[in-house]
């Protein structure tokens, strides 16, 4: 958003600088993204007068001119055709930069005529592209400097442009008034009373104007009115600087002065040359295959709904977007209808991005305007057409109604205070507010109908901050706790579930973050798949289903590295898998895949390829991390994706399940293209049953300083019977004594016979109290032995 420092100021009672304005405007939230001052590009320029012209020997169109300047007369070879005795004049000395064309000026010879440097003309200043001949000023001394001439005499030459990002929501200052608005509450000056205007219409308008009824959602109100008898042609010289200063081309005034509302007011409107105009103009939705030629001479073809303007004929203009060119105003035009109306901005989007136009009032219909100025913009457009190229307004014909946009919010003083973090008095919030253009009644502040953004208390909050400036925000330290230490506020949760992390990066897996989301086949080969974990509207047929387990996302990782020539992978996940359809129905998970060979070939050793072990460990490992129990057991019947005979299940119990290791079955493998075998561990944080003790420091080391004791026993058992069995039998004979029960031998056949085998186990006994006797041992023996002959069956070996 571009304007200079002189139409700011039509709106804007201010003295402050253009450095002052622009910092403000920074700090509103406006950010200055440039400033061009054309001051900047004629500093070195000053005044000299011509002595004497004459012609240049072997040149018809140049003249040798001697000019009197602050370094004494110089010789100077013109080509203008006004270049003569007794004007004052505009040098550019050697040395000095001529932006208009360019160029740094050396002392050169012109068809062999020395010249000192040039007399410029207001293109070669960039004041204007006027360069018909060199610059004549009707006053000034020889040796003034050119810049302060102009701000005496020609400020409107070197008016400065002030170049703005506007954020999406700040539609209102898509226009000059709105700017000011914002400056005159922050202090830098007193907002104008805006202009009015209430213009009779002579007689009734030939052209009627309706809205389908399929439509109305897109447009809200068309209004419009025919102006006969006027004459176009060049706007005045004030529009056009202001035009050619934010970047814009003087067309005609007709023309000019719907671009100059669009800009003042962010008011868009269009002007259709009315004896081209066939009939009444409608409004309504294109059935789609139409054509037009817009403004800028493109043929655009429409699709089916997108709005447009017709007459009897067919389509004369994009709705609130281009104007065709079929009715566009000329030098020629003198009876024109004038129209304003209210879009839906979201249609208005929907139809310039298919279109691929860029144009002004697209880019101010789609983030909205002030529909409560839509009326009165039709009575300040025509009363500026009546001033400039005259004519005999009709009366206003509307179709729609203009939408109502009022709304207001409570105004907490003692809310804005907390969350702003500055003391802003009441009086103070009360009066920005004001000068914004909110109406307070008691505590309610009414939204103007230009503020679209503002929705809620909120943002009353906001528009308060930063008019008072956010840069006075002062950091205040927190204040100390009298109670020392703070209470950690984490919850075991959180702890956990960064435990495993560090712990499961600190085993040399690393960290894969994956959807949510996975197909069905995936879904089903881990216990999901069901209709109440499917997405309703699944981003694609690969993320139909909520996960029921990490270890899909991780093996499809590993399929996707082993595509890519990397076959050895430690991978972990921790995130949340989901076993129903409901927010209750998730629960976390640590889960780690091994895939291919444990660590790199090796001069002392061969590599070997990751088993079981390697996963138990690991998962063990993650479990002390976690806080889990160190006496747990290990049971079978796992879920159908892990390998029937060379798998486990951690429990505390043959319901309690801490987690599961082992390897992947191949048909899962096989089903997610990973080249195996794949050990796996999955871990359930939140069974972990939590410490009876809510103490954050570490309990304390215990160690014995009595001798340990170490009993073996060998059983014969048959061959069905797991070790398990027989070691969780032995380590509950005296859980307070037994440490550690191991199985270090199995020998099969022999004496033994079919259908048998024997199992050495080494029992660790630590007492804690007193050195353990003979007759201790041996009762613990007995137990032992009893035990186990109970749960297995088996006898002591002789």
């Amino acid at each position: 958003m571009k304007f200079t420092l002189s139409w700011l100021k039509d709106h804007l009672d201010t003295e402050a600088s253009v450095d002052e304005i622009a910092e403000a405007l920074t700090d509103l939230g406006l950010e200055v993204e440039e400033i061009i001052n054309p001051l900047d590009k004629l500093k070195g320029f000053t005044l000299g007068k011509v002595l004497k012209a004459e012609q240049h020997p072997d040149a018809d169109r140049l003249r040798v001119c001697m000019v009197e300047t602050d370094e004494g007369e110089k010789q100077i070879v013109c080509g203008a055709p006004n270049a003569r005795e007794g004007i004052t004049v505009v040098i550019a000395k050697p040395g000095d930069y001529v932006p208009g064309i360019d160029l740094t000026l050396k002392v050169g010879k012109i068809r062999g005529v020395e010249s000192h440097g040039m007399m410029a003309s207001e293109r070669e200043m960039e004041l204007s592209d006027e360069h018909s001949g060199i610059i004549e000023l009707p006053s000034g001394e020889v040796g003034d400097s050119f810049v302060e001439w102009l701000k005496q005499n020609a400020p409107e030459k070197v008016d400065p442009v002030i170049d703005i990002a506007i954020t999406p929501n700040r539609q209102d200052a898509l226009g000059v008034r709105g700017i000011a608005r914002d400056l005159a509450a922050r202090g830098l000056g007193t907002l104008k009373p805006a202009k009015t205007a209430q213009i009779d219409g002579e007689f009734p308008s030939p052209i009627k104007v309706s809205i389908d009824d399929d439509t109305r959602d897109g447009c809200y109100v068309f209004a419009g009115r025919l102006i006969r008898g006027v004459k176009n042609g060049p706007s005045p010289k004030w529009l056009q600087d202001r035009l050619r200063a934010i970047g814009l081309r003087p067309i005609s005034a007709l023309v000019d002065i719907t671009n100059f509302f669009t800009f003042d007011q962010n008011r868009p409107l269009h002007v259709f040359d009315a004896d081209k105009v066939k009939g009444d103009l409608r409004i309504h939705r294109a059935k789609g295959g139409e054509t037009l030629v817009g403004l800028d001479e493109k043929e655009y073809t429409f699709s089916e709904g997108q709005i447009v303007i017709s007459d009897d004929e067919g389509i004369e203009s994009i709705a609130g977007i281009m104007g065709g060119l079929a009715t566009g105003c000329t030098e020629e035009t003198t009876n024109v209808f004038l129209e304003a109306a209210v879009w839906d901005h979201i249609q208005i989007a929907y139809t310039g991005r298919a279109l691929k136009i860029n144009s002004d009032a697209r880019y101010r219909n789609e983030r909205g305007i002030d529909p409560a100025f839509n009326m009165p913009a039709i009575e300040l457009a025509t009363q500026m057409i009546i001033e400039l190229c005259g004519g005999e307004p009709s009366s206003v014909v509307v179709a729609g109604e203009v939408p109502k946009v009022d709304r207001a919010y409570k105004l907490d003083p003692a809310r804005v205070i907390s969350l702003v973090g500055m003391e802003i008095p009441e009086s103070e919030q009360r009066q920005t507010l004001t000068k914004l253009g909110f109406r307070l009644e008691g505590n309610m502040a009414h939204v103007p109908s230009w503020r679209q953004d503002v929705q809620g208390e909120a943002d009353l909050v906001e528009e308060v901050a930063r008019v008072a400036s956010l840069t006075k925000l002062k950091g205040i330290p927190m204040k100390r706790m009298q109670d020392g230490v703070p209470k950690p506020i984490l919850s075991l949760h959180q702890r956990r579930e960064q435990a495993a992390r560090r712990m499961a990066a600190g085993l040399g897996y690393n960290e894969c973050v994956t959807y949510s989301f996975i197909d069905r086949a995936s879904a089903t080969l881990f216990g999901g798949g069901d209709d109440a974990t499917m997405l309703e509207n699944p981003i694609s047929s690969e993320m139909s289903h909520m996960r029921p387990d990490l270890l899909p996302g991780l093996l499809q990782a590993a399929a996707r590295n082993q595509a890519r020539g990397m076959m050895d992978l430690a991978l972990f996940e921790v995130g949340p898998a989901f076993h129903g359809g409901e927010p209750e129905e998730q629960h976390l998970q640590v889960a780690g895949l091994l895939v291919g060979r444990t660590g790199p070939k090796d001069v002392h050793g061969s590599a070997r390829t990751g088993d079981l072990y390697d996963a138990k460990a690991d998962a063990e490992a993650v479990l002390s991390a976690l806080g889990a129990p160190a006496k747990v057991q290990i049971l079978r019947d796992g879920p159908a994706w892990w390998h029937p005979g060379r798998h486990g299940k951690i429990c505390l119990g043959p319901k309690k399940v801490l987690g599961i290791f082992g390897e992947l079955h191949p048909k899962v493998l096989k089903a997610m293209d990973v080249k195996g075998p794949a050990v796996a561990f999955t871990i359930w944080p939140d069974d972990i049953p939590a410490s009876r003790k809510q103490n954050a420091t570490r309990p304390a080391l215990e160690v014995s300083d009595l001798q340990a004791v170490e009993r073996d026993f060998a059983f014969v058992v048959n061959a069905d019977v797991e070790a398990l069995t027989l070691v969780n039998a032995a380590a509950g004979a005296d859980k307070a004594l037994i440490e550690s029960v191991r199985v270090f031998d199995e020998f099969i056949g022999g004496a033994l016979g079919d259908g048998k085998k024997s199992l050495a186990i080494t029992v660790r006994l630590q007492p804690h109290g007193e050195t353990l006797k003979d007759a201790d041992i041996e009762a613990v023996a007995a137990k032992i032995v009893e035990k186990v002959t109970k749960a297995t069956g088996g006898t002591l070996r002789g």
